[in-house]
């Protein structure tokens, strides 16, 4: 039995009920935290090289600078959540926000690579705590269904504005300022967006019989850990080496681990991920694709601002820009696709999403072939497309995952979402980082890495055609 509920600090959902300006502002100061979070996804890549040039590193040190953020972060987003739970939505938002602004600061004055890499690391363990307390404390606030609609409608739209912000912002940031500033900024964003939440946040029910998996939480932890060090370091140390080959091991057992932890019955002190969502195809499409989207997404990033800065010789903020058709559609388009998927359902934008994407990396693998004035024009329609496919897949997934789960169940499976999506990111910045390491040239590298990335998402249109939208929700 659940134990009672609590009310602690923080003003009360009634009288937030009836300032409509003060729920605006909160509103606002969570939309931050969020996008602040989102931003540090993406800002990095186009600083990678002045990182290089400044405090050292090979190409596996860079791959763990982007790694280091998000492999916390989606490691630890499903047990953020029931820490949100146990000790209340607003409560883990404040901390978080307050944890992200101080390892934000202390990121700044990383003296070398080592440093920047566990701070990245410090910086997604309170990135993930923000994700799910900023809905809880949504939900709390906008009581009224339709309210509650439009206001995460707005809170979810801040991805696409992160996504456009994070290279045009870092390439600005980091030519003008240096690399580290677009850690620097990090700071006012958070220190706005806690003091909102102090002063505005209802604190969310709290049950404090909810606990944490932590057999689940570390088993997740050691099997990702493990496959991302094995791929990154087989770069350096081959894969029949024996570090590459103990971690690639632990992967493997703690992944089983995993799994057979997770089948424990449900309850207080139960699994974080119940496996019997998967019996749903729908389900299992969506988070898989998830995992794709971000896969390609995340390694593309990777691979085409190292391209950019390396093999087309551009400044940070001119391999900002060059980013530009990939990233404005993601600003804007979702929009539309919400439309489109409340008239169609998710099965329709899903299939041209990842059309889009397929095609749109497979342009880009041909782009970057040559240097003349057609495949600079091939590059940015390939970027433009793929932002386009990125626009239409991402809205359908969320709507297709949660049409495919039990009312009782969303909340879990929108983290198992998240968390899928990120885990892609990982596997795609390692994998794709790692081609790019092992052939003779940088174009040749991006070539293979981008003919990866066009295979993976045409797994993806496969999943969409055959399993998205199939079947009904699970009761």
């Amino acid at each position: 039995m659940s134990a009672p509920t609590t009310q602690a600090s923080g003003v009360s959902s009634e009288t937030l009920s009836e300032n409509p300006a003060r729920r605006r502002l909160l509103l606002i100061g969570l939309s931050l935290g969020y996008f602040m979070v989102l931003l540090d996804t993406s800002v990095v890549n186009v600083a990678l090289p002045a990182i290089r040039s400044d405090i050292g590193g090979g190409l596996s040190g860079l791959q763990w600078v982007v790694n280091g953020y998000t492999l916390t972060f989606a490691a630890l987003l499903l047990t953020m959540g029931a820490l949100s739970d146990r000790f209340g939505g607003r409560r883990v938002f404040v901390v978080g926000t307050w944890a992200f602004l101080l390892a934000s600061l202390i990121t700044v004055f990383s003296p070398n690579l080592g440093v920047l890499i566990t701070m990245r690391a410090l910086l997604g363990i309170a990135g993930a705590a923000l994700l799910p307390s900023s809905m809880a404390v949504i939900a709390t606030t906008f009581t009224d269904p339709a309210q509650r609609a439009r206001a995460l409608g707005s809170w979810a739209a801040i991805t696409g504005a992160a996504l456009a912000a994070g290279p045009v912002l870092g390439g600005v940031l980091t030519d003008a300022l240096g690399w580290r500033s677009i850690f620097a900024i990090n700071v006012p964003v958070a220190l706005v967006s806690v003091l909102i939440a102090r002063a505005h946040a209802p604190e969310t029910k709290v049950n404090t019989s909810r606990g944490v998996d932590l057999p689940g939480q570390i088993s997740a932890v050691l099997a990702l850990a493990g496959l991302t060090f094995g791929v990154i370091q087989s770069e350096n140390l081959g894969w029949s080496s024996m570090p590459v080959l103990a971690a690639l091991a632990v992967a493997l057992v703690a992944g089983a681990v995993f799994l057979v932890v997770e089948r424990r019955p449900a309850g207080p002190r139960g699994p974080m991920l119940p496996l019997l969502l998967f019996r749903n195809a729908t389900f299992s499409a969506s988070v898989l694709n998830g995992l794709l989207v971000n896969f390609g997404l995340s390694g593309l990033l990777f691979v085409m601002s190292l391209y950019f800065q390396q093999a087309r010789g551009l400044s940070a903020l001119l391999a900002g820009c060059a980013f530009l058709p990939l990233t404005l559609p993601t600003a804007f388009n979702p929009i539309y696709t919400g439309r489109l998927v409340a008239r169609s359902g998710p099965r329709k934008p899903s299939v041209l999403g990842f059309g889009l994407l397929t095609v749109g990396a497979a342009v880009l693998a041909v782009g970057i072939t040559g240097t003349g004035t057609a495949h600079t024009l091939l590059i940015g329609f390939g970027l433009l497309v793929f932002g386009f496919g990125v626009s239409f897949a991402i809205p359908s997934l969320v709507t297709a995952t949660v049409s495919a789960t039990p009312k009782e169940q969303v909340g879990i499976a929108s983290g198992v979402l998240n968390s899928a999506r990120q885990t892609g990111a990982v596997i795609g910045v390692s994998v794709l980082g790692s081609v790019l390491h092992a052939a003779a040239s940088s174009t040749d590298g991006s070539r293979t890495a981008l003919i990866i990335a066009t295979a993976a998402l045409l797994l993806g249109l496969l999943l969409s055609v055959g399993f998205i939208g199939r079947n009904k929700q699970s009761a």
